[in-house]
């Protein structure tokens, strides 16, 4: 999950390929078109997203997908792009109920619900699983 990257600027998600003098080298997961990302562009790893809780807490990125996973039964979820608002916060409040509803926007919703179509397009929900792969792996060593 460490190298699904999100860019600002850029649609959708990419993959870490390599890193370079000047920044890295992504790929789009959809397309598999390689480009380049320099130092002065925002980059967020998946892994390192977090949503507010009302209770002050956060959750994990990875969690909240994983939730709507199981929800969804690894299917798609709704589609950010024809829901209404209230529609996007009804489904967000099943997947997590105590979201925070001040400090979580419709945006960030629509943004968390297209990341997740996108992954479960590719097939590749399983890197979900990776993080506890390699928590197991370390309490085993």
């Amino acid at each position: 999950m460490k190298e699904i990257l999100s860019i600002s600027g850029y649609s959708g998600l990419t993959k870490l390929i390599s890193s370079t003098k000047n920044g890295i080298i992504v790929e789009d997961i959809e397309t598999k078109k390689r480009m380049p990302v320099y130092s002065t562009s925002k980059v967020s790893s998946l892994h390192d997203i977090a949503i507010f809780k009302d209770d002050g807490e956060e959750v994990s990125l990875v969690e909240v997908l994983k939730n709507i996973r199981d929800k969804e039964k690894s299917n798609v979820a709704i589609d950010p792009k024809k829901a209404d608002n209230e529609a996007l916060k009804t489904y967000f409040a099943e997947v997590l109920p105590n979201y925070d509803r001040e400090r979580v926007y419709v945006s960030h919703i629509k943004k968390v619900l297209t990341w997740y179509n996108q992954l479960q397009r590719c097939n590749m929900l399983d890197v979900l699983d990776e993080q506890e792969d390699e928590a197991t792996a370390d309490e085993k060593e």
